[in-house]
C-alpha cells in the first residue's frame, strides 16, 4: 500500500528519538503499535463485512437465474404439452370444397 523502505523507517525512528527522548519513545511505540493493530483491524472488520455483502448478492443473484431457468423449464414443459396435445388430437374434418368453374 504504502511504499515505504528500511531508510524511511530508520530516519523516523531517530527523529522521534530526537524528539521524544529515550524516556517518552517506549510508551509513544506501544501507543502508536496499538493505535496501528486497532486501525488494521478495524480495516479487516470493514473488509470482511464488504465481501461478506458481495458474496450474498452473488448468492441472490445465482438463486434469481436458477429461479428463471426453472421458469424457462416450466414453460417450454407447458409449451411441449400443448404441442403434443395438439398433434394427439385429430384435426377437425372439413367437407371437401365443391368444384369451381374457372372459365376465362
Amino acid at each position: 500500500m504504502f511504499d515505504v523502505g528500511f531508510s524511511e523507517i530508520a530516519l523516523v525512528a531517530v527523529v522521534a528519538l530526537l524528539v521524544l527522548g529515550p524516556e517518552r519513545l517506549p510508551r509513544v511505540a506501544r501507543t502508536a503499535g496499538a493505535l496501528v493493530r486497532r486501525a488494521r483491524a478495524s480495516w479487516q472488520n470493514v473488509r470482511s463485512e464488504i465481501e461478506r455483502e458481495l458474496a450474498a448478492e452473488d448468492l441472490r443473484k445465482s438463486i434469481d437465474e436458477a429461479r428463471r431457468a426453472a421458469d424457462v423449464r416450466a414453460d417450454v414443459h407447458a409449451t411441449a404439452a400443448d404441442v403434443e396435445a395438439a398433434v394427439r388430437t385429430p384435426p377437425p374434418t372439413t367437407p371437401p370444397a365443391a368444384p369451381t368453374d374457372e372459365r376465362t
